[in-house]
């Protein structure tokens, strides 16, 4: 404990020094990591990864944690540490493609974690309420809270949706280098991070060494792409776009998901014409066919009701009546997202076929309490009725399919649900809005 507010008290003081000289390159961070802070970056680590390219356990690294603490500081410190290949696995997407992830040593990881609450107690100073990916007491339900209720306040206007193709593998290292070193000029951090992003990448047995992006799967990686994004898109809003707008300019970004909402069409027409050149000056591409503007206008009270709709961070927006009877915009579970939440569901039930029902109604409720945790928004029940039904019925289904009597009907179903009741989902009171305009 005393550890930690020790560290605390560090981080306070490094928060005060860059909010007093935000127009300053700070030049000492790299002296305020120590062992404790190394402790403390090993208490802030999550333990239940997989293992990178050396095979080191927490279990065998904590043996003797003292000395292997301060052996990583004496080699970060001096500049011996070398940075080791990160071990690359593919994880499914939505879409039916693959993302990539790195999964970084032990040791890397905790190094990580160290400079990055450094950094971070730097770039706090600098971020804009824009932002709410990774970072700080902010979350995905802030930043939909935020675009819910500037629709809601600007009932009218454009919305540009913008997709970043490949953003964490096509990050520039040249750009990125420039950006850090205009507010961090600490030889020690900068080197290590040089390290970090030339360090191979281990896949399918073959070695190589990216010369852009990121590294994927490290703590690290999440704070590099929001100080990248800070530049070239948060401070580009806030200091060029908004000052010349003529209505209403609002940016709502999630690491590299956001979105621009204007009340200005002409506002809008030409920020979306601006945006692929301010992308292209720092080497980085907008997809084509997932970038788009359209209008969020709410429906007319005569006359066709075209239901204009986009998504944002796994759910689908659009305006909807509500109880009574009036327009407002309503956040519901996107097709994509249910579809990859059933998907993930097969597989474990695939997995764990032959597990006792205990064990397998366990997870099943894991999973349900876990989707009602982040899709649980007002006006969202019917979906998350809908995630239930499938759901059950899935678990029905292989039940069934390791059943000596063969398919299990809904009778006796139903009885063994008595004994292993799922959950229902429980939501929240609606976020703060401004009410709809008569």
């Amino acid at each position: 404990m005393q550890s930690s507010e020790a560290v605390s008290t560090k981080l306070r003081r490094i928060a005060e020094n860059a909010r007093r000289m935000k127009a300053t390159a700070l030049t000492s961070l790299s002296h305020h990591i120590d062992v404790e802070w190394l402790r403390e970056a090993v208490r802030r680590t999550r333990r239940d990864g997989a293992v990178g390219v050396d095979g080191q356990t927490w279990r065998g690294y904590e043996r003797n944690l003292d000395a292997n603490l301060q052996d990583l500081l004496t080699r970060f410190k001096s500049g011996r540490y070398r940075a080791p290949a990160v071990r690359r696995v593919h994880i499914p997407k939505g879409d039916g493609r693959t993302r990539p992830i790195g999964i970084p040593t032990l040791e890397d990881k905790v190094l990580q974690r160290a400079v990055a609450m450094a950094l971070s107690a730097v770039y706090e100073q600098d971020f804009l309420d824009c932002s709410f990916g990774f970072r700080p007491n902010r979350s995905a339900h802030q930043a939909l809270t935020q675009v819910r209720e500037t629709m809601m306040q600007m009932w009218r206007g454009w919305l540009i949706e913008v997709d970043i193709q490949s953003f964490f593998d096509t990050i520039d290292h040249g750009r990125l280098r420039e950006i850090l070193e205009r507010r961090v000029r600490d030889g020690v951090i900068l080197r290590q991070i040089g390290k970090w992003l030339n360090a191979g990448v281990l896949e399918a047995g073959e070695l190589s060494y990216p010369d852009q992006g990121t590294p994927q799967g490290g703590v690290i990686s999440p704070l590099l792409a929001n100080i990248y994004l800070h530049e070239v898109l948060d401070r580009w809003i806030e200091e060029e776009v908004k000052p010349k707008a003529r209505g209403n300019v609002v940016l709502v970004r999630y690491a590299d998901d956001f979105v621009i909402l204007c009340r200005s069409e002409q506002d809008a027409r030409e920020l979306y014409a601006r945006l692929p050149e301010r992308f292209a000056a720092y080497n980085l591409k907008l997809h084509p066919e997932k970038t788009r503007m359209l209008s969020f206008d709410q429906p007319p009270r005569q006359g066709p009701k075209e239901h204009m709709s986009f998504d944002f961070l796994g759910f689908t927006h659009l305006w909807m009546k509500n109880q009574k009877g009036i327009w407002v915009v309503f956040q519901v579970t996107s097709r994509k997202r249910l579809t990859r939440s059933l998907k993930a569901v097969r597989a474990w039930l695939r997995q764990h076929l032959h597990a006792p029902i205990a064990v397998q109604h366990r997870g099943l409720c894991a999973k349900l309490h876990g989707h009602y945790a982040y899709f649980g928004r007002p006006g969202n029940a019917r979906a998350l009725s809908s995630f239930r039904n499938e759901l059950r019925r899935e678990w029905r289904r292989f039940l069934s399919r390791r059943s000596h009597k063969g398919r299990i009907f809904w009778g006796r179903y139903r009885k063994l649900l008595e004994h292993y009741p799922l959950p229902y989902a429980r939501i929240g009171p609606p976020p703060a809005h401004l009410a709809a305009k008569p």
